[in-house]
């Protein structure tokens, strides 16, 4: 048996896939995180899904992992404590940040600079310069770097070193020279390189992402070295890959190296997912609703292509590096009701995690969540909750929303739990009209991918109030984020700055950049996984209006193997297009620029997992009615209860009803219906409005 696996760690739950290469059959099993301890919820889910499919640890071929470590360690300020060295006289770049604020009006605002990282007495200036053409006009001077890494590593006690000198995108030299004289010095330290992490111009941006690097680098380098030690002692035999922030897959060596790639690694991979289903469908434009234990992501799928961000954030933070177009707010099956000073009901952003969990979990928790409003109005099996794992207590859930939602708001235990439905899914539909709406995409257009635990009980509610043409629930939608890892590309990427106007660009620079970027890759792309008769390149340039602040990716002819001038007048008017498309008008009359070039290599995962088609013949029966609660109809209903594995192709199933699987419940209001597809996907779509009974 060859097996292949896919582990996605969330706030909540650690989902799990296994691909076995042999039958092609996939098996799919969740079990609760560990939240301070992650590789503790990895190794019990490698466990129970190697017992689930009959595998062994020297059987598997691939492992696949998304993780929210980093990002955790951001968010919660819990990395490493650093120094960062800088040329002299630009101390202070880290702390004054940009003038620009996104809350102008907000007095109480939170610092948008991340001074967190590393405050001004471990900013050390050393003596050196290279000026805008990448001229040495100042040496390195060596005795200053041996005097700042002394009192940082001996007086401050840092873990790791951030190198950021000016300009140094355009020479590399004296960072290099730095980094060396450093690991002579203190081998075991660990140092971050500007011009190896993000050689791009913008000082403070490229200062904060190579702090960020260097804050959660200690951080990572203890999980990944733990994961692979642990992995080589029961047997496994492969090395293990991570999830990146921009949908391609890598090793878990160049997470080590560079682990800013992996910020926002799980949720990047559920839209990975789902654009594997919205390609086997036939589905364009795809909405992807990723709605787990603690939080929700969305992100769109246009023509088949997800969207980049080549300037991401974490948080209000600037994160230079190539990031999926994700919007996460804190909402989710574990999202706390609470009752506010003025009397007002709110859901989120606090989750009840997995432990101690949901108040219904009977681990301690006291606190009202949406996962307990779900199963007192009836549409979770207290028995089958996350296929068995967990068995839910209604009392508790009844008494945690009495006690801290219904007394004190004078209200309906069932009108309580109703309402805390309610404004999470109106939340949600806020988060989607700023993905949808305030970017000029109009919801009706789109196709909604539900996934995540809690997503196909979410998603229908969203479909009545957004509109959109209709919900797609996948076969294995509680798990997608899983089942992406192993279907997205392994990759790698090189930037390389490369200024100069397009009308006056030499070419034979603009193909000597273009070679630096594909020899990085080449140095790379053994170490990242990719096989050589695998390999695919594509390249493209960060171009904008001489004079505009923010730049435009544009795809590239490199591929085609022809760069002179009528290439240029091609990229020319890519870029003329594309601006008019972001920003709804271009000036053909102003010159244009290159800021970058980006050369990308990748390879397909082999084999990936594809959809089955689903059983023909006889549709499935309900199992079972259950009394659910739907406040819209003024009340409670009877609703069918129906097993998936029972569904049959082209089965139609009407409003109000409830589908069962292992990994999720699938909720379909009263006014709509569901219709099975050749692949067993769910698409539900709307009736007419429901009536009173």
């Amino acid at each position: 048996m060859s097996v292949l696996i896919g582990i996605d760690i969330g706030g909540t739950f650690t989902d799990i896939v296994a691909l076995n290469e042999d039958t092609g059959e996939l098996k799919v099993t969740k079990v609760p995180s560990t939240p301070g301890e992650f590789s503790k919820g990895f190794f019990n889910g490698l466990d129970k899904i190697l017992e689930v499919c009959g595998g062994k640890p020297e059987e598997i071929k691939r492992l696949v992992h998304g993780t929210t470590v980093a990002t955790n360690a951001i968010l919660e300020k819990k990395g490493a404590k650093i120094g960062i060295l800088t040329t002299k006289g630009f101390r202070d770049v880290l702390i004054i940040g940009r003038g620009t604020r996104n809350e102008l009006y907000n007095v109480h605002f939170d610092s948008e600079t991340p001074s967190f990282l590393c405050p001004r007495e471990r900013i050390k200036e050393v003596r050196e310069r290279v000026d805008a053409k990448g001229d040495i006009i100042e040496p390195l001077n060596e005795e200053d770097v041996i005097r700042a890494v002394d009192f940082l590593v001996k007086e401050q006690k840092v873990e790791s070193i951030a190198i950021c000198y000016l300009f140094s995108f355009f020479n590399k030299e004296n960072e290099e020279r730095t980094r060396d004289i450093i690991l002579k010095r203190y081998p075991g330290l660990r140092v971050s390189v500007s011009s190896k992490i993000n050689p791009r111009f913008r000082e403070y941006e490229r200062m904060v992402v190579t702090a960020f690097d260097a804050y959660i680098g200690p951080v990572m380098d203890r999980y990944i070295t733990k994961l692979n030690t642990s992995l080589a002692e029961i047997g496994v035999k492969n090395s293990l890959q991570l999830m990146q922030s921009r949908g391609g897959v890598t090793s878990s060596s160049m997470c080590s190296e560079r682990p800013v790639l992996t910020l926002l690694s799980g949720p990047a991979a559920g839209v990975i997912g789902a654009k594997q289903i919205a390609q086997e469908t036939g589905r364009k434009n795809i909405l992807t609703l990723d709605l787990g234990g603690t939080s929700n992501d969305v992100s769109l799928i246009q023509n088949g292509e997800t969207k980049l961000f080549t300037d991401g954030k974490i948080g209000n933070y600037p994160c230079r590096q190539a990031m999926m177009d994700i919007s996460t707010i804190g909402a989710g099956g574990g999202s706390i009701a609470w009752v506010d000073g003025g009397g007002w009901l709110r859901v989120g952003p606090h989750s009840a995690g997995s432990f101690p969990g949901p108040a219904c979990y009977g681990k301690g928790g006291t606190e009202p969540t949406y996962t307990d409003a779900s199963l007192i109005m009836g549409y979770l099996r207290p028995d089958y909750f996350a296929g068995g794992e967990v068995a839910l207590d209604a009392e508790l859930a009844r008494k945690a929303i009495q006690e801290k939602v219904a007394d004190v708001l004078d209200m309906g235990i069932y009108d309580a739990a109703s309402a805390i439905h309610k404004i999470m899914h109106n939340q949600m539909a806020d988060q989607v009209r700023l993905a949808t709406v305030k970017r000029g995409y109009d919801p009706r257009s789109f196709s909604v991918v539900a996934s995540g635990g809690a997503g196909p009980i979410a998603a229908c509610s969203l479909l009545k109030l957004l509109n959109f043409k209709e919900v797609i629930v996948p076969p294995t939608p509680g798990v997608m984020a899983a089942l992406g890892l192993l279907s997205a590309d392994i990759e790698h990427e090189e930037v390389v700055t490369f200024a100069a106007k397009i009308d006056e660009v030499d070419l034979q620079e603009l193909k000597a950049a273009i070679g630096e970027g594909k020899q990085l890759c080449g140095q790379e792309r053994a170490n990242v996984g990719i096989s050589e008769n695998l390999l695919r390149t594509t390249y493209s340039a960060e171009m904008r209006y001489v004079g505009q602040s923010y730049e435009l990716e544009i795809p590239f002819p490199e591929a085609e193997g022809v760069l002179d001038k009528a290439a240029m007048e091609a990229v020319k008017e890519r870029f003329h297009q594309r601006h008019e498309h972001v920003y709804k008008h271009a000036f053909r009359n102003l010159q244009i620029e290159f800021t970058a070039i980006r050369i990308l290599i990748s390879q397909k995962p082999v084999p990936t997992p594809r959809m089955e088609k689903v059983r023909e013949g006889e549709w499935g029966v309900p199992g079972d009615k259950r009394r659910t609660y739907f406040d819209e109809c003024k009340g409670w209903m009877e609703s069918d209860v129906y097993n998936r594995e029972n569904l049959a192709a082209s089965q139609v199933i009407i409003g109000p009803a409830i589908v069962e699987q292992t990994d999720t419940t699938i909720l379909i209001y009263p006014d709509q219906k569901a219709i099975v597809d050749q692949w067993g996907n769910l698409i539900v779509t709307m009736m007419e409005p429901c009536k009173t009974m």
